[in-house]
């Protein structure tokens, strides 16, 4: 049981971390600001907030910018600060390659709303063609735990949501704002996409992504989405939980393309090996209607009838493209499998495993799942980051 000094010192952190304005609020701040001439556009970078002129002298000893343009205001991720906690809201953003991707693939799939959950980048690049282009019909509703948005984006456009516990920090009106987005056009032609930290627990994602299903499935119209149907979606996540993701949605598959982002050191395109981008797309389209760029190296499997990339071979006793990674795997006939190519067949573990490694086996049994064998830092049940 948690204590009353606890959950006073809780009470006092969390009226000291509110902010500073309501979405309302900044909503109608950034009417005010936008009227501005662009040498009265100011960003203080401290605060990561909007400044209008009468608020400069509060903010005279902290970073600002000056000079705020109207395309950096269509482009608030990259004004904003990357929140950096790892766990629970760590914000890698797409690069440039990959957002336009995820675009096109939406775009020429028909997909006219996106619920971008937790994929502001996306979100931007939506809004900005929109804006752009007449024929372009696609539109996005942004659900993201940052709250710095709401500055930028009206109640109609972005959500302040949590996706680890389903929580719209906006009620019952945020609530419904979602809501109508997802059955607007009978439910038809809307995607989600989402791109979570990639050190959240993927039972509490898979928990809120199935909340926002079946907030999907709740049409009026009982025959036009029936229980069986599910909304597409695309989870973008590292291959290495493609185990537990299948466990809470087994229609699931992965795709090879390697997603790669601008403020990551080791999620980058191009890189070769090991140094290659471990994240890639989950989804419960057709994998064959997923088609890759021919022009980085993906191609065309007629057995699987999906694209793969260029070191993903066919092995023909799994009956599948077997490799994870982007490397070319082999097949061990005792462990009938195929396996990465840095690893052997160990006869005394009776698996394949790194050459180097230690034979002893764990007799203690792990505190998170009950099993044997591994740890509780292994744990499978548990998502690392």
């Amino acid at each position: 049981q948690v204590s009353e000094a606890r959950l006073a010192a809780r009470e006092e952190y969390n009226r000291n971390h509110q902010p500073s304005f309501t979405h309302r609020q900044n909503v109608e701040r950034y009417n005010s600001f936008i009227l501005l001439p662009p040498s009265k556009r100011r960003f203080c970078q401290e605060c990561q907030q909007l400044l209008l002129p009468a608020e400069w002298e509060n903010h005279s000893d902290h970073q600002f910018l000056c000079d705020i343009s109207t395309a950096q205001l269509k482009t608030p991720s990259q004004l904003l600060y990357p929140l950096e906690n790892k766990k629970t809201n760590a914000q890698y953003l797409f690069a440039e390659r990959s957002c336009q991707f995820l675009l096109d693939l939406i775009s020429d799939l028909g997909f006219r709303r996106v619920l971008s959950v937790g994929t502001p980048r996306l979100h931007e690049m939506i809004r900005s063609k929109a804006s752009q282009q007449e024929d372009f019909r696609v539109r996005s509703l942004l659900l993201d735990i940052d709250f710095r948005y709401s500055q930028f984006y009206t109640e109609d456009e972005f959500c302040h949501y949590n996706m680890f516990n389903h929580f719209f920090f906006g009620g019952k009106a945020a609530h419904e704002t979602c809501r109508k987005f997802l059955h607007q056009n009978n439910g038809e032609r809307v995607i989600m996409v989402t791109d979570p930290p990639f050190g959240g627990l993927v039972e509490a994602l898979a928990s809120s992504f199935k909340k926002l299903i079946a907030m999907w499935k709740e049409m009026e119209k009982e025959d036009v989405c029936n229980n069986n149907q599910e909304m597409p979606m695309l989870w973008i996540f590292p291959y290495f939980f493609e185990s537990r993701i299948l466990e809470f949605f087994p229609r699931f598959s992965m795709m090879d393309y390697q997603v790669d982002y601008d403020n990551h050191a080791l999620y980058k395109h191009g890189k070769t090996g090991r140094r290659q981008s471990p994240v890639r797309i989950f989804t419960n389209l057709t994998p064959s209607m997923i088609v890759l760029p021919v022009e980085e190296g993906y191609r065309f499997c007629t057995i699987c009838q999906r694209y793969v990339s260029s070191g993903n071979q066919h092995c023909d006793r799994c009956n599948s493209c077997t490799s994870k990674d982007g490397r070319r795997w082999k097949h061990c006939d005792l462990c009938k499998k195929c396996v990465k190519p840095s690893w052997f067949h160990c006869n005394k573990c009776n698996c394949c495993t790194l050459e180097k490694h230690s034979c002893e086996k764990s007799s203690a049994v792990c505190f998170v799942c009950g099993r044997s064998g591994h740890k509780r830092s292994t744990c499978p049940s548990l998502s690392h980051p």
